[in-house]
């Protein structure tokens, strides 16, 4: 292709699709074990379960396997809808579905954004909360937080009272794991404009939930005379990320109406809405995936503790470590080990690791090889 036409195809861009950042999904595993001589590869970088799927999860794609795919799916999803609202006792036209909850986050901005409007987020945050609006040509103001990843109420009153169309928040947060008390995250309720969407993205909730300070969005926002949506996913606690499935639950069907307008009639895969009703029911495999998460999380957080790392609290299932040196060059020295986490490269944070958590023996591979490195000096 010569230079000219390149240039002619990409000046078809919009501009703001051109100057996007790409999405971080963390090293291909395959590289890291070429680059380590290793076929094992210890993958923390993108906070998925180690503790697999409900048995009953298992069942139901067996089982839809051997029926076969010639069929599209249900573009409604109106089994999963229904098990959704049974399960949260909500109306089931206040109920959306995706292909994951980050799917939900693109239609929101798509349905709700035009160029010029603000979005208030929190910084350090996920990325997609910053990218889909600018893909959209929205403005992005950050709320950082405090100098111990918590929540900073002045901070966030006064970027509210800039009138943000859309607010993004994230309970817990990603990618430092912290958790919002019910006074806080009621704080930034009460500050929000009723004109505003309120979008409470809770991808981690149900490693919080055990924590009894931990506050259920949907309590918090029910009743709420203004338009908010919770998403949720089955691609984390219930370990479903490799098919893919999230939901919604909007203040009104109007919200969902207008989110069914912009997403493609069959978002989400056959396959992913049986797995995701048969995750619903098996409330005993969830809780134990909590469970040995949450003894991993505490587990490991206090060994790098005591091995000199600054280590954010964390209601997820994973860590948002200060490596007091570049992390690009430690995941690098990390690759080399056959060990995958992503390097935070959010202005402000680049000595920051996020890791998921693994097995305990995976787990201990990683803290060992993590000191190890670090004690080396800058690598």
């Amino acid at each position: 292709m010569s230079i000219g036409t390149f240039t002619t195809r990409l000046s078809l861009v919009r501009k703001e699709v051109a100057h996007l950042p790409a999405y971080d999904p963390g090293a291909d595993p395959d590289e890291v074990a070429r680059v380590s001589g290793t076929p094992r590869v210890i993958k923390l970088s993108n906070n998925e379960s180690p503790f697999g799927v409900s048995p009953a999860v298992a069942a139901a794609m067996r089982l839809r396997l051997d029926e076969g795919f010639s069929r599209y799916p249900d573009p409604t999803g109106k089994r999963l809808a229904e098990a959704i609202g049974r399960n949260l006792a909500v109306p089931v036209d206040r109920v959306v579905l995706g292909n994951g909850s980050e799917n939900i986050l693109e239609l929101l901005c798509q349905a709700v954004l035009d160029p010029g409007d603000l979005v208030t987020t929190q910084a350090p945050g996920f990325s997609l909360h910053e990218i889909f609006p600018h893909m959209m040509g929205a403005r992005v103001r950050k709320v950082p937080v405090t100098a111990e990843f918590g929540f900073d109420a002045p901070a966030w009153r006064e970027a509210l009272a800039e009138e943000p169309k859309l607010v993004f928040l994230a309970n817990p947060c990603n990618p430092t794991g912290a958790m919002l008390s019910a006074a806080e995250l009621e704080n930034v309720v009460a500050g929000t404009p009723k004109s505003a969407l309120l979008v409470l993205d809770e991808a981690y909730c149900e490693f919080a939930r055990p924590d009894p300070a931990y506050p259920d969005g949907l309590a918090v926002l029910r009743g709420q005379d203004r338009p908010w949506i919770v998403l949720r996913t089955f691609s984390k606690a219930y370990g479903l990320a490799g098919i893919r499935v999230g939901y919604g639950v909007a203040s009104d069907a109007d919200l969902v109406q207008a989110l069914n307008r912009v997403r493609t009639p069959y978002n989400v895969n056959q396959l992913a809405q049986e797995a995701a009703v048969a995750a619903l029911d098996d409330h005993a495999h969830l809780a134990d995936t909590v469970r040995r998460t949450r003894l991993e999380i505490g587990r490991v957080a206090d060994r790098l503790r005591e091995a000199g790392f600054r280590v954010a609290p964390s209601s997820a299932n994973f860590l948002f470590i200060d490596t007091n040196r570049d992390s690009d060059r430690v995941t690098r020295e990390l690759h080399r080990a056959g060990i995958i986490v992503k390097a935070w490269r959010e202005p402000g944070y680049e000595n920051f690791i996020r890791a998921s958590l693994s097995t305990p023996e995976e787990n201990d591979v990683f803290v060992r090889c993590l000191t190890e490195i670090c004690a080396k000096g800058n690598p």
